[in-house]
């Protein structure tokens, strides 16, 4: 156990020293992705066959003067989930894509031992080859700061973490700063909350440190419950000890000994990472009493979410972890005043305290200099949908929507017409063509009815149907309601009905008008808000494609033809023979007509089920 700076001071060199003495390292993607891949056999796999061949390897950080000639690490995800299972090759940074347990040997073989490129596991795009990580367009224009070691270090030592100059900024808040110096620095820095809202990290640092309870806390929200999103994880599982750091620093800000991190039980890897970094801390004494030799303690535990989307909320959060259920309630007064059982509380989300050692590191100005004034700083995002490369990136603020889709993401899977991208989960809106060029920033968003919320991107092409878009949503949302306030419990339930009846070929006169009326009463009376913005996908699908809408009212059609009760199954006369097989497969009898004449379906009694388009033989039956 550490009992004093000197010592951190020289396990920290002594961890550097072993890590620049490294000279190969084998870095296997144990992401949650790339885990659903085999990742983890194809770690095994190295390692055994290390041992059979006599290399010289190992799996830890090795501190004796002998140094390994080839280290196998269990990396975190770096980023390109597309692409798993994913294996780094150091010293060279090339990346191999797609790995299998098969391919391990020809990689030992061929890249370890005679430090060759195996061309077929690296990326290609239109013909070149891109073998280091760095070069593929992908990484191009990102900026990894949150991201910076998930995928560099094993997340499972904090040696490894101290290698890197982990903890390296907590020594400089608990010895060289006062709590009035820290809190001043991360407002100078202008970080803003990166769960959704934008609050300014410092003001709520701040009001937190000038309350006069003797019992503060700070709180961790990991309750990353928006469809599509999954940055937060990362960190939890690539990196947990930048984000037990960040919560470490405001403890030392703030005047608090107590730490709560609020997980979703749909994280299991999250979990035990987690637990396993604040066991590793303790051990060291970086946790627990009397930290490093001075009169500051602080710990760290974990409380588990059931998986209640409201729980993200704050208030409703914190009375989870009371183990109470999760209902959020009126404020003032906040958190900072009245939080975790009733005390003063500072709240942020995992990416918000990820930032934070960093900043103390390197300088607010640092940070200022990324991206604009405004919301400086970088964002992480979950790139998903109909989009060529999925996973999760992190840009600067102010990258614009182009560069994320197409720049990045590589354009539209197929090939097919960008349509929209929901950004900020249920609680976000879409973005259209015309957005394009907006720059990703917390106040350009919100001129235009959006924002970034946690982080999901989900890309649409115009095969998507937005209606059945506004519904999904809205059936997501309606279901996580905790129900405790009318407007959000019944509102959001009507909504849903309306927007139900739409898809079905249902919709009457009417419908739009009453679902922005009902947005407008739900936004502005509900408790909370979650309640307050779940409106925000419909009314934003109607203010961007309100036609689509209008054609499954008064036409009684879809559009982009996805929503089944609203497809139209014709037959064309020119091509019908009369065979009347049809007719004979047709399980309601909408089919008829004479041999050896064109049939006709009645599509009044279609149900659409698509088995007459199965059965001509003469391709005259379509979807029209």
């Amino acid at each position: 156990m550490l009992t004093n700076r000197e010592e951190l001071a020289a396990l920290r060199h002594a961890c550097e020293n072993a890590r620049a003495q490294e000279k190969k390292r084998i870095l296997v993607c144990t992401g949650t992705g790339c885990l659903a891949s085999g990742s983890m056999e194809i770690y095994n796999k190295f390692v055994e066959l290390m041992k059979e061949k006599n290399i010289d390897c190992s799996v830890e950080l090795k501190k004796d003067p002998h140094s390994p000639d080839v280290r196998v690490v269990k990396g975190g995800c770096p980023g390109f989930c597309e692409l798993g299972p994913l294996v780094r090759l150091e010293p060279q940074g090339w990346l191999y894509i797609k790995v299998k347990v098969s391919d391990c040997e020809e990689i030992i073989d061929r890249t370890i031992v005679s430090g060759e490129l195996v061309e077929r596991l690296a990326f290609k795009k239109d013909g070149v080859v891109y073998a280091e990580k760095d070069s593929i367009p992908f990484y191009q224009k990102q900026k990894r700061v949150v991201f910076e070691h998930c995928g560099d270090i094993d997340s499972d030592s904090i040696e490894e973490y101290i290698s890197v100059g982990g903890y390296r900024a907590f020594e400089k808040a608990l010895f060289d700063m006062t709590g009035d110096e820290i809190v001043a620095e991360i407002s100078k820095s202008n970080l803003r909350g990166r769960g959704g809202g934008g609050f300014p990290t410092g003001k709520k640092w701040e009001q937190v440190r000038r309350q006069k309870d003797p019992q503060k806390y700070i709180v961790c929200n990991g309750d990353e419950g928006d469809p599509g999103a999954f940055m937060d994880r990362s960190v939890m599982e690539d990196d947990p000890h930048r984000m037990l750091e960040g919560m470490m620093i405001a403890g030392v800000a703030c005047g608090a000994d107590t730490g709560y991190i609020y997980v979703r039980a749909e994280y299991p890897v999250a979990v035990r990472k987690l637990r396993h970094a604040i066991e590793e801390a303790r051990e060291l004494g970086l946790l627990g009493k009397n930290i490093l030799g001075t009169d500051f303690s602080f710990d760290i535990y974990i409380s588990r979410g059931a998986g209640a989307f409201v729980c993200g909320e704050g208030s409703a959060l914190t009375a989870s972890i009371e183990g109470k259920r999760g209902f959020p309630r009126v404020k003032p007064p906040r958190t900072t005043e009245h939080g975790l059982f009733d005390n003063p509380t500072v709240l942020n989300n995992v990416e918000t305290y990820a930032n934070v050692a960093q900043i103390i590191n390197r300088g607010a100005d640092w940070y200022l200099g990324i991206g604009p004034s405004n919301s400086p700083g970088t964002k992480a995002f979950a790139l998903t949908g109909n989009i060529k490369n999925t996973g999760l990136i992190e840009v600067p603020m102010g990258t614009t929507l182009r560069e994320v889709i197409f720049d990045i993401g590589g354009g539209m899977r197929g090939d097919g017409e960008f349509k929209a991208v929901q950004i900020g989960g249920p609680s976000g809106a879409c973005l259209t063509k015309e957005h394009l060029d907006l720059p990703l920033d917390f106040d350009t968003l919100k001129k235009v009815g959006a924002m970034i919320g946690s982080g999901g991107l989900v890309v649409m092409d115009s095969n998507t149907c937005m209606v059945e878009v506004a519904r999904f949503f809205m059936h997501f949302t309606q279901n996580e309601s905790c129900g405790k306030c009318v407007p959000c419990r019944e509102g959001t339930k009507r909504m849903l009905e309306i927007l139900e009846r739409i898809v079905a070929g249902e919709g009457r006169d009417g419908d739009i008008e009453l679902l922005l009326e009902l947005a407008d009463t739900i936004s502005s009376t509900a408790l909370c808000g979650l309640g307050k913005s779940a409106p925000n996908p419909v009314v934003s699908t109607i203010k961007n494609f309100r036609e689509e809408y209008e054609a499954h009212i008064y036409e009684k059609r879809c559009p982009a033809g996805t929503c089944q009760k609203l497809k139209r199954i014709v037959i064309d006369p020119g091509l019908c023979r009369g065979c009347s097989k049809c007719a004979r497969q047709c399980p309601v009898g909408a089919i008829s007509g004479k041999i050896k004449e064109p049939f006709s379906i009645d599509l009044t009694k279609c149900i659409r089920c698509g088995s007459c388009i199965a059965t001509c033989a003469f391709n005259a039956i379509k979807e029209g």
